[in-house]
């Protein structure tokens, strides 16, 4: 009994002393687990913007590797149904079989009835190749307006493409006297087709470089959104957003040595054999399309003393978002002030602070500002011309203006690597409340890239304006669109009108029920008898910061005072 008993303790004793090792060795392992994880975190994210990352075997491109909600995927085929143009036939298609506008020509439909202000007016328009013969497909970039310049009037129209050879131009008369109709062959078919390509398969035609240093080496490397070939790679991904950005990583440097950011330069040889012949500049890029009949129409006024006022001219199947007459903007459904006299402004802006974000387009509103309100003094912040940040400062009546660009892809010239912000991180920043005003004009910069890197640089700016106003809901939030610009055969393949078009239309569709405000500086230039300009001229930017403006102090406001 007794050796049985012994032998019982004995086992027992032994299991127990186990039991108490393997608690104490597991206890020691989740410990040092949790030291290595906690380390490892720490570690990867002191080192996150200077890793280094193996390419793949052909390029390695951050915009592939998004993760969408299921609401995004749905928001993805949304926009990408609006955005959807049509191609010519599957093949190369000759030269001389592709839109001529020298032999295309519109139509007015019933040019000889009594128009009066307020009735809608329809264009039909016929492409021809340079053979003369009738196209039999659409996908045509046409751009269409009436105008008067005795009166400095002016308005787009809706454009429909019936895809076979045909278009139409719908319109409403909003002035009286004589109007004339204006329409540009922008580029054809064949040459929106090239354009398409060079947008999906060349992301990288524009490309950017950055320097590193540390002591006195130096190096340079290029940068982009997609790198080619089999070399490493800094990682410079922002780590809040997600927002992709690589540079190839120098031989001697660590990645945490880059100092700057810059445009390189534009890839040359992009197009294909012949396929220069659909990007020529008095031939068939920005062309006047001829009318086959009267090219003008005449207005009679109605008895009524505002046509801006009688919301009964607009229908929202044929008119604008508003038109110029007499030099002045006249928005569609909203009352805009002029903004004549610095007072005004300065008025209008006191105690308050406006934050400009974007690109050169949106810049042109600081400089205007500071340079049309005396009282605004630009503080020297050592920026570099043009890039900026640039503040501007009225302590008398305590206002302030910042300008900051958005972060890369932005073609300026050198960035110091530390003033390189997105957007949304900007905005995280903003308190808001109600006397604080945000300014956003992002699209220029992301012309010569795939679709999805735009979009995803809007949902993540969205996602923070969203945050901006959830916290804040009294700040004013305004978004400058895109605008129209001169276009050559090489500017084209970069920044065509056809590449900010459908930016356009998928920064109005993504903001599409969010509490902001837009300034349509795509009609403001499109529709006025200036020549277009990247950076738009003078008048074109006053009625555009009175639209802004009109925003932060509307009207029956300014009428009060």
């Amino acid at each position: 009994m007794w050796p049985n008993l012994c032998t019982y303790l004995f086992c027992f004793l032994m299991l127990a002393v186990l039991a108490v090792f393997l608690l104490v060795h597991n206890i020691h392992q989740i410990e040092l687990n949790d030291n290595i994880s906690s380390r490892t975190s720490r570690i990867e994210g002191q080192q996150f913007l200077s890793q280094v990352t193996k390419a793949s075997k052909n390029s390695y491109c951050g915009y592939q590797h998004q993760h969408l909600s299921p609401a995004e995927q749905a928001e993805e085929k949304y926009l990408l149904a609006a955005t959807e143009w049509p191609l010519p036939p599957p093949g190369k298609v000759p030269f001389l079989q592709s839109t001529d506008p020298a032999h295309s020509h519109f139509v007015i439909l019933n040019s000889n009835f009594h128009f009066q202000v307020g009735d809608p007016l329809e264009i039909l328009i016929r492409m021809y190749d340079f053979q003369g013969r009738p196209k039999q497909y659409g996908g045509d970039y046409v751009q269409a307006k009436i105008h008067s310049l005795p009166q400095k009037a002016g308005a787009v129209g809706r454009m429909v493409d019936h895809q076979n050879g045909f278009y139409t131009a719908y319109f409403t008369l909003l002035w009286p006297g004589e109007i004339i109709v204006s329409v540009t062959l922008v580029h054809p078919s064949e040459g929106v087709a090239v354009l398409q390509r060079l947008r999906e398969h060349k992301p990288d035609r524009v490309y950017f470089k950055s320097l590193f240093r540390s002591g006195s080496t130096s190096e340079t490397t290029v940068c982009n959104l997609c790198l080619h070939g089999k070399s490493p790679v800094c990682n410079y991904t922002d780590l809040h957003t997600g927002e992709p950005w690589f540079c190839y990583r120098p031989k001697k440097l660590s990645c945490i040595n880059r100092v700057n950011h810059a445009k390189e330069g534009y890839q040359k040889g992009l197009l294909r054999r012949g396929e220069s012949l659909f990007f020529q500049s008095d031939v068939n890029i920005k062309i006047p399309v001829l009318s086959s009949g009267p090219e003008f129409v005449t207005v009679k006024s109605l008895n009524m003393t505002d046509v801006a006022n009688q919301t009964k001219l607009w229908s929202s199947e044929s008119v604008p978002s508003g038109y110029y007459y007499e030099d002045q903007w006249q928005p569609r459904g909203y009352s805009i002030y002029r903004f004549n006299s610095s007072l005004d402004v300065t008025k209008c802006l006191q105690g308050k602070v406006l934050h400009l974000f974007g690109d050169s387009t949106i810049r042109q509103w600081f400089e205007y500002l500071t340079t049309f309100v005396p009282g605004l003094k630009e503080f020297n912040l050592g920026s570099p011309k043009n890039v900026g940040p640039f503040l501007s400062v009225d302590t008398e009546h305590n206002i302030m203006v910042k300008f900051r660009c958005h972060g890369p892809p932005i073609r300026f010239s050198t960035v110091s690597s530390s003033q390189l912000r997105y957007i949304a991180n900007e905005l995280d920043g903003i308190t808001g409340g109600g006397n604080t005003v945000v300014a956003l004009s992002i699209w220029s910069h992301f012309s010569t890239f795939p679709l999805e890197v735009y979009r995803r640089r809007l949902r993540n700016i969205r996602k923070a304006v969203l945050r901006l106003l959830e916290r804040s809901p009294s700040t004013l939030v305004v978004i400058r669109t895109a605008n129209v610009q001169e276009l050559g055969p090489e500017i084209s393949l970069y920044n065509s009108d056809w590449f900010s078009l459908q930016l356009d239309i998928i920064m109005r569709k993504m903001f599409s029920g969010v509490d902001v405000q837009f300034v349509d500086a795509w009609e403001m230039s499109l529709a006025h008898y200036l020549p277009h300009l990247l950076h738009p001229g003078p008048i074109i930017i006053k009625n555009q910061i009175d639209m802004f403006l009109s925003f932060i102090c509307p009207k029956e406001t300014q009428e009060a005072r």
